[in-house]
């Protein structure tokens, strides 16, 4: 009976003493003639790993929970000088700066409207001669443009020579009335040549030779140059044609489209320059002087109008252009871009407090420029902020709050035993 009882408890020591050489991480013993485990192995602290320190004993985990927990930086993370050289760790002061914001878009070359001319005739008649013969010509203020034959022009001529002769014979008349009325009529003769656009001189010289002239030429208004043509010669003409378009391009306009949550930025004065891709290397500065009080729903965008001087003439209407407008921020506590942790909801940073620990901070964000971010709550001047790899502290910080929010050892063993019990009693079954 007794050599029986010792055969059939024989593999159950060989079974327990295999598992002590597996590392002794489970104690088997018999309790009632079942085979029971229990888990007595310890968890780590992720912070007591990342120092090198030892595996905290079973007695005092639970104590180091509760100080974590209650610590306002359980969630600080400790990184040897080593691993910071490895992973890339850089710092950088939070300072106060005066910032500027660069908006860029691209707009468009346009005349300036209030450089442009039309040029009408304001009376009938026929183009004789034409000075000015094609589109794009550059024209002089006063010069040439046109000779006209009019009758009207002609019979108005007569009638200057005659007031001017009755002037000259009866201005010393004894009869005041009879001077007067001489005077008066040379005087709305001469006042019809100006409603016509006869210039002073040709009147003049129709008062020294006495002559009419057969036709009388109009000159041009402003300097610039003919973007529209409308005459040849030969062609009768009316006040209702417009011959001439005529454009000074000293200065030009460029329209640029922003977005609407652009706009409040964007002030008229504000200093802007452009760029071409005709000219490498060549700014053209100019500034903002209107800004259009509609938006277009299609691309809810609004125009902003700038005008740039062009002395050259190298900017042409119709040439597309790069608009960078310079906008002032003043002065503001900031920090580089890559140093803000933005997860959509929130903005985070790790602020360096010495020897190797760093601390992260949820910060309330400003205005963000190119390399700035702007701090609005959470960091002071002259905290020493990480501002590369530091998704990489970021990732060590989540994971120590997940292991520290995890049970001790005791859930892992107790899963363990449920899994492990059936097995073991189809074994006590077996034998």
């Amino acid at each position: 009976m007794s050599t029986h009882n010792s055969s059939r408890k024989r593999p159950i020591l060989i079974l327990l003493g295999a598992m002590l050489l597996m590392g002794g991480s489970f104690v088997w013993y018999i309790s009632g003639g079942m085979v029971q485990q229990q888990s007595f192995m310890p968890v780590a602290r992720p912070d007591a790993m990342e120092m090198g320190d030892a595996t905290p004993s079973e007695g005092n985990m639970g104590k180091d929970m509760d100080d974590s927990e209650m610590s306002p930086a359980s969630d600080s993370v400790m990184v040897s000088a080593r691993k910071q050289q490895m992973i890339g760790v850089k710092t950088t002061k939070a300072q106060v700066l005066r910032l500027t914001r660069n908006m860029r878009t691209v707009g468009q070359v346009e005349v300036d409207e209030r450089l442009l001319e039309h040029v009408h005739i304001k009376l009938e008649g026929w183009v004789e001669k034409l000075y000015v013969r094609f589109t794009g010509e550059e024209v002089k203020k006063d010069q040439m443009l046109f000779e006209i034959y009019s009758p009207d022009l002609v019979a108005t001529q007569d009638e200057y020579l005659l007031a001017l002769k009755s002037v000259r014979e009866l201005g010393d008349s004894e009869f005041s009335e009879v001077a007067e009325g001489a005077r008066s009529l040379l005087e709305v003769t001469k006042r019809r040549f100006a409603l016509w656009d006869i210039t002073p001189d040709h009147i003049e010289d129709l008062e020294r030779t006495g002559k009419v002239l057969r036709t009388l030429p109009l000159h041009a208004p402003i300097s610039g140059y003919v973007l529209h043509m409308n005459l040849r010669e030969g062609m009768y003409v009316r006040p209702d044609i417009e011959l001439y378009t005529l454009a000074d391009l000293s200065k030009i306009w460029v329209l640029a489209d922003f977005y609407e949550y652009e706009i409040p930025e964007v002030k008229v004065g504000q200093q802007a320059s452009i760029t071409l891709a005709y000219f490498p290397g060549k700014k053209f500065q100019g500034k903002v002087t209107y800004i259009y009080p509609v938006l277009d729903p299609k691309t809810r965008t609004v125009k902003v109008r700038f005008e740039f001087p062009n002395p050259e003439w190298k900017l042409k209407p119709g040439m597309f252009a790069n608009v960078e407008l310079t906008i002032p921020l003043g002065r503001r506590l900031v920090v580089p871009n890559s140093a803000v942790l933005d997860s959509g909801t929130e903005q985070r940073i790790f602020v360096t407090k010495g020897e190797g620990m760093f601390e992260p901070r949820k910060v309330r964000v400003g205005i963000r420029t190119q390399k700035w971010y702007e701090i609005l709550e959470g960091v002071k001047e002259g905290e020493t902020v990480v501002s590369t790899a530091n998704f990489l502290l970021d990732s060590e910080s989540n994971l120590k709050a997940a292991s520290g929010m995890m049970m001790p050892g005791m859930d892992m063993g107790s899963k363990n035993q449920s899994d492990d019990q059936p097995a073991m009693s189809g074994m006590k079954k077996s034998q």
